[in-house]
């Protein structure tokens, strides 16, 4: 098979296998009766979502795992570190999934707790970044490239895999609009790898967008699963890992834009409601909530919030162009 076809192979293999695998693990985390919290200050339309099977990551973390032993070998030291980034992160989302779920404490981990874990795995793969790929980053719309020092470079490699995967989190609050959006994110990125040369990361990104297209099957509302923290910290981790070994980190904020929009609501909200002393910006942030409390059904918003993902990954290809 021409190695230009091996991150679609990829994709539909994990696509197939989510189909597959999703009843099962659906009633599996039934019967283990690992039901979502619902947050009491969120839209009241969402209390019916409690007890939806949630750490629906873990369906997505196994496809891409095997999508990748089919097509992704022999695996590169670039793929054996996507992996460890993406399972690393999802782990921290486990956890925090867990605590939620079986201790009832709907905000799971602690923050201190979270970001010691989510820093950590980041770090190291910022070395590992640092060592073999070097410090260069492509610019978009350019094609030149920019090279950092050592001291600016890993705490922002950092910054970016943590940024990336919590944005990723903060954006997963409707059904299917996480993994529609990632799905779009991811393929643009791998249509990228590929341009650039990195066939390895393209297939990895391939199943990242077969493995979210096939959760998305069972997550689209009305939700049968939730990822959970489990799937958006992994999907997170996935996309700014990528970007990091590629040195198309800087295209992140373009192809990724909407995660951006996500995360600067929630930064905008707590500004302004303390520079106010309580008023609000939004009437909910993350930034779709806002538009939920305005009447807006929750497909609606995860339709339009997803194509506006399209019109990010398109601009972000034309800029690698």
């Amino acid at each position: 098979m021409p190695a230009s076809f091996l991150p679609a192979f990829s994709a539909l293999l994990a696509f197939a296998l989510a189909l597959l695998l999703g009843p099962a693990v659906i009633g599996y985390l039934e019967r283990l009766k690992l039901g979502q919290v619902v947050r009491s200050d969120g839209p009241q339309t969402h209390r019916k979502k409690a007890g939806t099977p949630t750490m629906g990551g873990i369906l997505m973390v196994l496809c891409i795992v095997a999508a990748l032993l089919v097509a992704g070998r022999p695996f590169t030291d670039h793929t054996i570190v996507m992996l460890f980034s993406t399972i690393g992160f999802g782990l921290i989302g486990f956890l925090d999934d867990f605590i939620k779920v079986v201790a009832r404490r709907s905000l799971g981990l602690r923050a201190r707790e979270k970001l010691v874990g989510q820093f950590g795995v980041a770090l190291l793969v910022s070395l590992y970044a640092y060592a073999r790929v070097g410090s260069e980053l492509v610019i978009p719309f350019w094609r030149g490239t920019v090279e950092l020092p050592a001291l600016v470079y890993i705490p922002f490699t950092v910054f970016v895999l943590v940024g990336v995967v919590n944005a990723v989190n903060l954006t997963d609050g409707l059904d299917g609009l996480a993994a529609g959006s990632t799905a779009i994110s991811a393929a643009a990125f791998a249509i990228i790898f590929l341009i650039l040369g990195h066939g390895d990361l393209s297939i990895f990104h391939g199943a990242v967008v077969g493995a979210c297209l096939g959760f998305v099957w069972f997550n689209g509302p009305p939700a049968q699963v939730i990822m959970g923290d489990t799937g958006s910290f992994a999907l997170g981790a996935a996309l700014a890992t990528g970007a990091v070994l590629s040195r198309t980190a800087l295209f992140l904020p373009i192809i990724g834009g909407l995660f951006l929009l996500e995360t600067v609501s929630v930064i905008l909200q707590v500004l302004y409601f303390r520079a106010t002393k309580g008023r609000r910006l939004f009437r909910m942030a993350p930034l779709h909530h806002h538009f939920e409390l305005l009447g807006w059904a929750e497909s609606k918003v995860m339709v339009r919030f997803v194509l506006l993902s399209l019109v990010f990954a398109v601009l972000g290809l034309y800029a690698i162009l």
